[in-house]
């Protein structure tokens, strides 16, 4: 669990204060939130495709207490399976089986009847986090989700129909988000080949990526910096 991140959704400050201990024990950073309203603003990049809460990328699993003053955690969960499949361990109070129920049909990985033992608290992390490590097929920047078996992108559930070279391009700049990356670095990365020094191919995917991106979404912008490179930014 070391350098993983954990999302604590949880409104009892006790056992908040129990989780985060035994996490950072584990050597994982564990991300607060009281209520569903602050855990909308950490998981912003991953429901909207915005930043919030200064977190700048979503965190490797979620444990999510069904009970929330200002809602069910059920929603978040709803919202959160919408767009990524993000481990998720639901919290619930003792005899909530229907509660459990639902939140297994709506996508959740596993639950957690409290009170509970904090070393099957992390036992059951650990296990969501491995078999995550072995299952994972997609990429999810924000609302963009990349299918590495078959090579498609998609925003917000929208195909974006991109070409192989458009996709690695694409997946590229996301994973390099407001970083500028050489024409160099791209020919070598996407095309597997040393630079050639000639970049008409480069241009032509780009301005094909750019045009599918725009008719997605104004929410992303790819950037050329005549003489540096290609830089893309999530808004």
């Amino acid at each position: 669990m070391t350098g993983k991140t954990v999302l604590l959704v949880e409104d009892n400050p006790n056992v908040m204060r129990n989780n985060i201990a035994v996490l950072k024990l584990q050597g994982a950073v564990a991300l607060s939130a009281a209520n569903l309203t602050e855990a909308r603003s950490i998981l912003a990049l991953l429901l909207t495709g915005k930043r919030g809460a200064e977190v700048t990328a979503p965190p490797d699993v979620a444990v999510i207490d069904i009970m929330l003053p200002d809602g069910s955690g059920l929603d978040l969960l709803r919202e959160i399976r919408s767009v990524s499949s993000l481990p998720i361990l639901l919290l619930t109070a003792k005899g909530e089986s229907r509660d459990v129920v639902t939140g297994l049909s709506l996508g959740a990985d596993d639950y957690l009847a409290k009170p509970y033992d904090l070393d099957v608290f992390t036992a059951r992390i650990d296990a969501l986090l491995r078999r995550a490590h072995t299952m994972s097929d997609s990429i999810f920047v924000g609302l963009l989700r990349f299918d590495l078996i078959s090579n498609k992108a998609s925003y917000d559930g929208e195909d974006l129909l991109l070409t192989q070279k458009e996709f690695a391009l694409l997946l590229l700049l996301a994973q390099n988000e407001k970083k500028t990356l050489t024409p160099d670095t791209l020919f070598q990365k996407v095309w597997g080949q040393p630079p050639n020094g000639d970049t008409a191919a480069i241009r032509f995917q780009i301005s094909g990526l750019k045009k599918k991106i725009a008719a997605a979404t104004e929410n992303i912008l790819i950037e050329t910096t005549r003489g540096e490179g290609y830089c893309m930014t999530m808004h």
